[in-house]
């Protein structure tokens, strides 16, 4: 019995990637990829640099693990708000009144880890923050082509640029309350913009 306790207490602490992963999201949104450091990292996780490179090979290995876990957690769910069956005006200004709600819902880490990624001076982290933006703004012209093909490059420039203030404003501390006044002025504003040439189903 002795043995086997001294080999409980001797074993190293088991170091969860996932857990790792979810750490480091926090620390990349609340102060920006560029003053986060390895050790930074390291410290919060409570392991060594070795164990970290072994695990991610560098920081911005462990960044693009970041923005993948993102996606599955802190992203706006577009498919599941880009319905076919909703207006598509009245869909834009549900995604701009979401990205108001969970840019707001963290003061200590304002604004959308993407889009503030893709400010970054680091290019690594900059070109892999703006390919997941990309992505998003692919999916929300597409939406928008299906019904308003002539509108959908213009409309969709709206809406990132919109979306992309709205962090901004989240970042440098706008509540709740005034990120969703601006979210559902630009949602008037699109509703406008795309009544000339709604179809039947809008």
């Amino acid at each position: 019995m002795t043995t086997k306790n001294l080999r409980q207490r001797g074993r190293p602490r088991r170091f969860d990637p996932d857990a790792a992963v979810a750490t480091a999201q926090h620390l990349f949104h609340a102060h920006g990829y560029d003053a986060v450091s390895v050790a930074d990292v390291t410290e919060a996780l409570g392991i060594n640099p070795p164990s970290f490179y072994a695990a991610f090979g560098n920081k911005a290995g462990l960044y693009a693990r970041v923005l993948e876990h993102w996606t599955d957690t802190g992203a706006i769910p577009l498919a599941d708000i880009l319905r076919a069956d909703r207006p598509v005006a009245e869909a834009l200004a549900a995604v701009l009144e979401e990205a108001a709600r969970r840019y707001a819902a963290d003061p200590a880490a304002g604004g959308c880890l993407v889009l503030e990624g893709t400010r970054s001076s680091d290019q690594a982290a900059r070109e892999a923050a703006r390919a997941f933006n990309l992505t998003a703004e692919d999916l929300i012209r597409d939406y928008i082509a299906a019904r308003h093909p002539e509108q959908a490059g213009q409309v969709t420039d709206f809406v990132s640029t919109t979306m992309s203030g709205l962090s901004a404003k989240a970042r440098s501390g706008h509540g709740l309350d005034r990120l969703l006044a601006t979210a559902r002025l630009a949602g008037l504003a699109l509703a406008q913009a795309l009544a000339a040439h709604a179809s039947p189903a809008d």
